[in-house]
């Protein structure tokens, strides 16, 4: 599996598809509370202001334009950004299956959107990874994305039988389609990790690591997998992912690992020889060191995560 997917994979993201938004005259709209969440939004018709929490410069959103927001920071949408916003809970109302939510009788803006919670207690890191917005604008670009937009509009509109389920494969695609065009594009404002893993030499060895996690990597080995020297290597990869290559090879083991003691009944002294350790010990002093506590502390011990209240599609979850 590649880098992209395995990180998608280990948050498990669930869709609680979908909503529409129909915003019309003067608006702002403060989305809070986004903890452990990925949003991903197409703009139908219409335009607006997106401001996202760190972000420096706020983004201009036309219609046809995707975008997808999977660090789960606050966020604002307006149609102009100096208003006073509102509290996205004050407009939203009760859950209602594939509705829309309409600002001051709609007829601006349009936009579909979904809500992906991810789960285990490690979210927060994987999220980490990922960019603070995927901003998809390019005509070629959202051509690709188009059929599906359309497509969940559809689901939305004519509640037929499995509609819920249609729609949330096509949540899923669209959300990994955009990141995917993302890591081709030239990552202005993106995560560290997408910029190396855009790398082309920086890449080779991230995905060396992610395809055999549990070998006994070192330094020379990578470096050769990339097609440079040794010093070179280490230099780019500690500029390009802001660590370098063996903490970041111990980062994504700890990752794995953290996944496994969450779902499933596999040992710690397994776990820590699946991932290349000689010896419990050894691992769960790596394990404390990156993750702040000891693999025996963590998962397990935990109450599995409660999903969101009314875990069913409805406006209410797509939008907040």
């Amino acid at each position: 599996m590649d880098p992209l997917s395995e990180v998608l994979s280990l948050l498990k993201p669930r869709s609680y598809l979908s909503s529409g938004v129909d915003a019309g005259g003067d608006w702002a709209v403060q989305f809070n509370n986004q903890h452990d969440t990925i949003k991903c939004y197409a703009i139908v018709s219409g335009g607006c202001w997106l401001s996202v929490e760190g972000v420096p410069e706020p983004v201009r959103l036309e219609a046809g334009d995707c975008f997808v927001l999977p660090s789960g920071r606050p966020f604002r949408l307006a149609s102009d950004l100096a208003l006073v916003p509102v509290d996205s809970k004050t407009i939203f109302p009760p859950a209602h299956p594939g509705g829309v939510v309409r600002i001051n009788d709609g007829g601006g803006l349009f936009l579909t959107g979904s809500r992906f919670a991810v789960a285990g207690s490690h979210a927060s890191l994987l999220l980490g990874m990922l960019p603070p917005i995927v901003h998809i604008r390019k005509e070629s670009e959202q051509a690709a994305l188009r059929w599906s937009v359309e497509r969940m509009r559809e689901e939305m509109r004519e509640g037929q039988p499995g509609g819920v389920l249609i729609a949330q494969h096509l949540a899923h695609m669209m959300l990994v389609q955009a990141l995917r065009m993302h890591l081709s594009d030239e990552l202005n404002g993106s995560s560290r990790w997408f910029v190396a893993l855009a790398d082309k030499h920086i890449g080779i060895a991230i995905r060396a690591i992610h395809a055999d996690p549990a070998r006994r990597w070192t330094l020379q080995e990578l470096a050769e997998h990339a097609g440079m020297s040794r010093s070179t290597f280490a230099q780019k990869f500690r500029e390009t992912a802001a660590e370098t290559p063996m903490e970041y090879l111990s980062r994504w083991r700890m990752l794995l690992a953290a996944d496994k003691l969450e779902n499933s009944d596999d040992p710690v002294a397994r776990i820590a020889i699946a991932l290349g350790y000689e010896s419990e010990s050894a691992f769960s002093t790596a394990f404390k060191r990156i993750m702040g506590c000891a693999p025996r502390q963590f998962g397990r011990s935990r109450q599995p995560a409660t999903p969101p209240r009314g875990a069913t599609s409805s406006v209410e979850q797509a939008a907040e």
